[in-house]
């Protein structure tokens, strides 16, 4: 007598019959596909071991269950997307959900590369620079207005240009007199020293450091022989054609300052001025300084003059 050969689930002999093996287990057709197959998530009928099934996030299908949500057709070897749970063939999806590129007014299929600004979406190959016609793709661009610029070109066409060097300044910058210089090419005219942030003056519209400007331009003090600029808010006097700083000014015996030494207010209509001469007639109103016995001096306007003794 042969061995037995029956279904493992419902002992029927499997002699002449078809059978699946599963799990070192035989099955005959109706058992195995109760056990082992998937259910269909669309019909919730069994998919058969007969039938090609589809499976897409843990989700089985039919062949013929594996549809487009909208337009039903065959999603079996078309690429799809799955919106909501809902599967949308490409086309079914762009139409709905999709944007549409604002160059070219196509729909940017979804997977591909693309570019959103300011509310609008381009293919990475329309967004180009307006004046080179070069892609920009994820390179720095400027907007102007409807219109984008590569960095280069933005430069070229409107960014304002250094006075010295004539290239276009991107970012920073120092104005004077009203024009742009590169804080590297705004320079004392004759140290070369850079002067942004730092106190200068100019000469014939020329630009000096402080320094430069004193020692080449600046009138000399007698007594120290250093620079008298006025910067600050510095004061000097002027006497017989020569400076001195304010401080300098002093008795070149006892050293003692002659800034307003011994001033008095004076006037008189005619006569002598204490022994000392004046110019006769008229009338007379100002300060006087005295340095010397017989003699007197005006300051007036920051210049002292010298009138002559009396006998």
């Amino acid at each position: 007598m042969s061995e037995r050969f029956d279904c493992d689930n419902c002992k029927e002999s499997l002699y002449g019959r078809k059978y699946i093996q599963a799990e070192d287990n035989p099955y005959c057709i109706p058992c195995y596909d109760s056990l082992f197959a998937n259910t269909c998530d669309e019909c919730k009928e069994l998919i058969g071991h007969d039938s090609r099934e589809l499976f897409y996030e843990d989700r089985h299908y039919h062949e013929h269950c594996f549809r487009c949500f909208r337009c039903d057709r065959s999603l079996a070897d078309e690429p799809f997307t799955s919106q909501d749970d809902a599967l949308l063939c490409n086309d079914c999806y762009c139409n709905e959900f999709s944007s549409k590129c604002v160059a070219c007014d196509k729909t940017v299929m979804p997977g591909t590369r693309k570019l959103e600004y300011a509310g609008s979406t381009w293919h990475e190959s329309c967004f180009i620079c307006n004046s080179c016609q070069q892609p920009i793709g994820s390179k720095s661009f400027i907007p102007d207005k409807d219109d984008h610029y590569c960095v280069p070109c933005y430069e070229n066409k409107f960014a304002p240009r250094c006075t010295r060097c004539k290239q276009a300044l991107a970012k920073g910058g120092v104005t004077y007199r009203d024009e742009p210089w590169h804080k590297e090419c705004f320079v004392c005219t004759s140290c070369k020293v850079q002067l942004a942030g730092q106190h200068f003056t100019s000469r014939e519209d020329s630009p000096y450091c402080l320094k430069c400007f004193g020692n080449l331009y600046a009138k000399k003090c007698e007594a120290c022989s250093k620079p008298i600029t006025g910067f600050g808010g510095g004061k000097y006097i002027s006497f017989e054609e020569r400076q001195w700083h304010q401080p300098c000014f002093t008795c070149s015996r006892c050293s003692v300052s002659l800034h307003f030494h011994q001033r008095r207010k004076w006037q008189s209509r005619t006569g002598d001025a204490g022994g000392g001469g004046r110019p006769s007639g008229g009338r007379w109103d100002s300060t006087w300084e005295r340095t010397a016995k017989n003699g007197r001096q005006r300051r007036e306007g920051g210049k002292i003059d010298v009138f002559g003794a009396g006998p």
